[in-house]
């Protein structure tokens, strides 16, 4: 299975100490190349030795990011439009946790998940414990990320 993430999910899996813990899913994880070089390499290089694939985005569907930004206007970055074309180029589901492209995706066909499918997904294949995820969205919350977290809570708790 392949997945294409925004840099959204990255910043929340490394701001709750669970960066490396992504990498162990039965999963590939996938990123647009540019994306990486502009937003997450700078601050967090090397997640393509951990096991982050970096992905060329093909002229067709670079144009189809211009034509999100101009349909749907700037809600989500122009780099958020890049990870939703890649997406759609894969024909495989988008990991983000914003709201406005998450909206956009829907609009656009491509399925979504968010930050918290990743921490229950990683309980489930015994990557991490409920209460490692109870306290990486504790780490997440004090970092200043935003989710949902009564809902989050709610879901990792069901797990035990």
């Amino acid at each position: 299975m392949l997945l294409i993430s925004d840099a959204n999910i990255l910043i929340d899996m490394e701001s709750g100490d669970l960066l490396e813990r992504l990498f162990q899913l039965p999963i590939r994880i996938a990123i647009p190349d540019i994306l990486y070089r502009e937003e997450i390499e700078p601050g967090t290089p090397g997640l393509e030795l951990i096991g982050l694939c970096l992905l060329e985005i093909t002229g067709e569907y670079v144009a189809y990011a211009v034509n999100l930004l101009k349909k749907y206007g700037k809600g989500p970055s122009h780099n958020d439009y890049l990870a939703l074309a890649l997406a759609k180029q894969e024909g495989c589901p988008l990991l983000t946790g914003d709201k406005q492209l998450r909206k956009v995706a829907l609009s656009e066909e491509v399925s979504t998940m968010g930050t918290i499918w990743l921490l229950r997904t990683m309980v489930e294949h015994n990557i991490v414990t409920v209460q490692q995820t109870l306290d990486a969205i504790e780490k997440m919350r004090t970092a200043g990320r935003r989710l949902p977290w009564s809902e989050a809570e709610r879901i990792l708790l069901n797990l035990l």
